[in-house]
């Protein structure tokens, strides 16, 4: 092997990489369909929102669809729709985006942080159970960085105790498990589709069930031209004509407009996502440090669109040699990678400080009953992940001769870890960041 770029070697990455990360995917189509909402002053309406809730319910497998301006709103409306009120509980995993959970504090509720599994990524089964008290009303599952929970034996605890599952679909829109879609286990799903998400379709949201009442709560909590005459569930009937929430939360049109165009092809690029991701990591297969997080390239299961994609990393395996280290290295390759994920929620000061609406006291403990702040140290499998991660390139054309020398980038760097080792930084304590990122 060549010496590694970082040390004054050539790089791997030589080649012009085209469009092999242009996304999203803008055609004229698309363009079209939302100069037409513009052309005829459209944007606040519904019309075309309707027919793209429509088609995703469709396509999703789901009766309902409802579109909302953004993923944080569909999320916590969907907490809403399943009843989470004051004093109430969610369990949700550590490792995700702060709009898995933060939003329960606008209801009166709070969260209890549960562990990951360290190959899937995704909240663990195991570590679910014994955090449900009286006062827990849903378990929010998130399919992170697109690989899909494991929902058999999360449905199998939520039935048995009586609690609602809702499933954040932001990162793995028309993935499946075990031959179903993702979305489609627990009584209500919501996701983002904005523009840097694998189904893109500019600053919005979704949210689906097959539940008439959790519907129309989602309705009526921020859709208040909705809310009106056509509401047949009984309690919400009486308060018609404005929005329970106080939110307005509506789609714009012009992402429903290119929605629609979207979700026409996306089954068709994702499988090609899908092709170029695996490929890379067929092509490492076997490199020391370095595991692919995936599930099997052929089953009934897979990871759609690979939003956000990550790595297993398992320094033991090379010297102890920090991710931080190995992802400079890359780099210098040509190659992308940035060390770390999400770092974990139960962390951050805004769940253990911070008193938001004047409780006079840490908004997380305002209607609970015991101090619920999880220290460091709490959720060990989670604090120590980060520095067992790393991003990845996310292809989205399968280039086969151009994907390779993002692949050798990663060879090289790992079968070379030897000539790091000397000048190895080390990981800082906190390795990632607070809000998403990813590599192109």
């Amino acid at each position: 092997m060549s010496e590694l770029a970082i040390l004054g070697g050539s790089k791997a990455v030589q080649s012009d990489e085209r469009d092999l990360f242009t996304w999203p995917i803008v055609t004229l189509e698309d363009e079209e369909a939302v100069l037409d909402v513009i052309r005829r002053g459209a944007m606040s309406g519904t019309d075309v929102t309707k027919q793209f809730e429509a088609e995703f319910a469709a396509w999703q497998g789901r009766r309902y669809a409802l579109g909302f301006s953004t993923g944080t709103a569909a999320l916590q409306s969907a907490m809403f729709a399943v009843g989470v009120g004051v004093g109430d509980e969610i369990i949700a995993p550590s490792l995700t985006y702060w709009a898995s959970a933060l939003q329960c504090f606008s209801l009166g509720a709070t969260v209890v942080f549960a562990e990951v599994d360290p190959e899937t990524l995704c909240i663990d089964p195991a570590d679910i159970e014994h955090r449900i008290t009286p006062h827990t009303k849903s378990i929010m599952v998130v399919h992170y960085v697109g690989h899909p929970a494991d929902m058999d034996p999360i449905m199998e605890v939520a039935r048995r105790h009586n609690i609602a599952v809702i499933e954040d679909v932001s990162h793995a829109q028309g993935g499946l498990y075990k031959g179903s879609k993702v979305g489609t286990f627990g009584q209500v799903a919501a996701m983002s589709l904005m523009s840097g998400k694998s189904l893109p379709i500019g600053e919005a949201g979704i949210l689906v069930t097959d539940d008439l009442e959790i519907h129309e709560r989602a309705i009526a909590f921020g859709h208040y031209e909705r809310y009106g005459a056509g509401i047949q569930t009984e309690a919400l009937k009486p308060y018609a004509g404005l929005p329970l929430g106080g939110y307005k939360y509506r789609m714009h049109q012009c992402s429903s407009a290119m929605g629609r165009v979207q979700l026409k092809y996306y089954d068709q690029r994702a499988a090609e996502i899908r092709e170029a991701m695996n490929h890379f990591w067929d092509l490492l297969e076997g490199v020391p440090g370095i595991r692919p997080h995936r599930t099997p390239p052929r089953g009934d299961s897979n990871m759609s669109g690979w939003y956000a994609a990550r790595g297993l990393y398992r320094p033991e395996e090379l010297g102890g040699l920090s991710v931080t280290r190995f992802a400079q290295a890359v780099v210098a390759e040509g190659s992308q990678c940035s060390p770390g994920a999400n770092l974990p929620l139960h962390l951050h000061p805004l769940f253990n400080e911070c008193d938001v609406y004047g409780h006079g006291k840490p908004t997380r403990l305002a209607f609970a009953d015991r101090d619920l702040r999880q220290p460091r140290g709490s959720l060990p499998v989670t604090e120590g992940l980060t520095r067992r991660l790393y991003s990845i390139p996310w292809f989205k054309r399968n280039y086969r001769d151009l994907i390779a020398e993002h692949a050798l980038a990663y060879r090289k760097v790992a079968e070379g870890y030897r000539d790091l080792l000397a000048d190895d930084p080390g990981d800082p304590e906190d390795l990632g960041d607070w809000h998403f990122f990813q590599g192109r």
